[in-house]
């Protein structure tokens, strides 16, 4: 954990918060990046490679993702530097240690991200009563099991497709990051008559042009193999992926995984961004220049945060997938068609949307000059 703490500006970060229990190899660190709409929901993300820097771009993300959403909360990110893949007992104790050291944070709400899920929000929960995408017994709506971010892929995907040319029946859909978005992704897609012909994940990429089988690679990933294991298909290394030709591209790993050496690549016509920040500012506008459509990730994939936030105003499954769909559609129709009608790229038209939530909430909080 560096200690330079990244410079800000007049939209946050409003407070970063470092914690260290050195008896229990405790190190983290929470960023609140703004709350004038409201208590910030971020997800806790467990890794070993990220940074203050990284956590700091995270947050932004997750207010401009709640800001467009138009969900009465804030954005924040936590990061939990550590193994995700620890055993239980031991990963229960940092993050019960590090929730119980939040415990007065009230400006923050927990939620799952990279390497944590809903058993780790249950003991949040448990420690300080702040969480969403806890389990069912406990009162929630089980984002990855539904699959809430991927449901809100597929209706960007169905917004976005008139842009970028294409039809989502026979589209071909490579998934860089086969994991909890990225397979829910496919599956929806694929009930829409896409077709998956590239999945990637740490170790590899399987790819094949008749088309995957969403389901078989889902057990794969459950039985904790890889999707190299695949039966069929061309085995390819990891970064194989993005040199797949498609109709669809989604990443759906880690950040910063497009960047202006690779954006060359890429050969699709639609771009959905499921994972936060995974495309570089300077490879967006590279794939917009070349034509392709690229939608934002926290426009595209803020069906998780969606679902959270209404969870924890006690929604039914239900209304919290209609509103996905609702929003996450308008959304990226509205920022699609903005950016075409004004010539800029599609993140310019969305960040305008969200800060310009964001501020006029903050007209409304005490001692706010703007």
């Amino acid at each position: 954990m560096e200690n330079v703490v990244p410079d800000g500006d007049d939209l946050g970060p409003a407070k970063i918060i470092q914690v260290r229990e050195p008896g229990l190899g405790l190190k983290a660190v929470l960023v609140v990046d703004n709350v004038a709409c409201g208590p910030a929901i971020g997800g806790l993300r467990m890794a070993y490679d990220v940074t203050t820097a990284e956590c700091v771009r995270l947050a932004r993300a997750m207010t401009l993702k709640i800001a467009a959403a138009g969900l009465p909360h804030g954005g924040a990110k936590s990061v939990l530097w550590g193994d995700p893949r620890v055993p239980r007992d031991g990963k229960e104790r940092l993050i019960r240690a590090f929730a119980h050291a939040l415990r007065n944070e009230t400006d923050y709400i927990f939620g799952p991200d990279m390497g944590t899920d809903e058993t780790c929000m249950a003991w949040v929960k448990d420690e300080i009563g702040r969480a969403v995408g806890v389990p069912a017994a406990l009162g929630g709506l089980a984002l990855d099991e539904l699959g809430a971010t991927g449901w809100g892929l597929l209706h960007s995907a169905e917004a976005a497709a008139p842009h970028a040319g294409i039809a989502l029946e026979g589209a071909r859909v490579a998934v860089q990051g086969f994991g909890a978005v990225g397979k829910h992704a496919a599956r929806f897609l694929v009930g829409r008559g896409a077709k998956l012909v590239a999945a990637s994940d740490s170790k590899g990429t399987i790819a094949d042009k008749r088309g995957l089988d969403v389901a078989a690679l889902a057990r794969l990933k459950e039985q904790g193999r890889n999707v190299c294991d695949y039966p069929e298909g061309e085995k390819l290394d990891r970064d194989a992926v993005i040199g797949i030709e498609c109709d669809i591209w989604i990443p759906a790993a880690r950040p910063d995984v497009v960047r202006e050496d690779n954006a060359g690549r890429l050969r699709a016509r639609l771009v959905l961004e499921g994972a936060n920040i995974p495309l570089t500012p300077g490879a967006e506008k590279m794939l917009s220049g070349k034509g392709v459509t690229v939608v934002p990730d926290f426009i595209a994939n803020a069906g998780g945060v969606i679902c959270g936030a209404m969870e924890y105003a006690g929604a039914t499954q239900g209304s919290a997938f209609a509103t996905i769909a609702e929003r996450v559609r308008a959304n990226t129709a509205a920022v699609l068609g903005a950016a075409k009608a004004r010539g800029i790229v599609p993140r310019e038209a969305a960040v305008e949307l969200a800060e310009r939530r964001v501020r006029q909430a903050m007209t409304y909080r005490r001692f706010t000059i703007l």
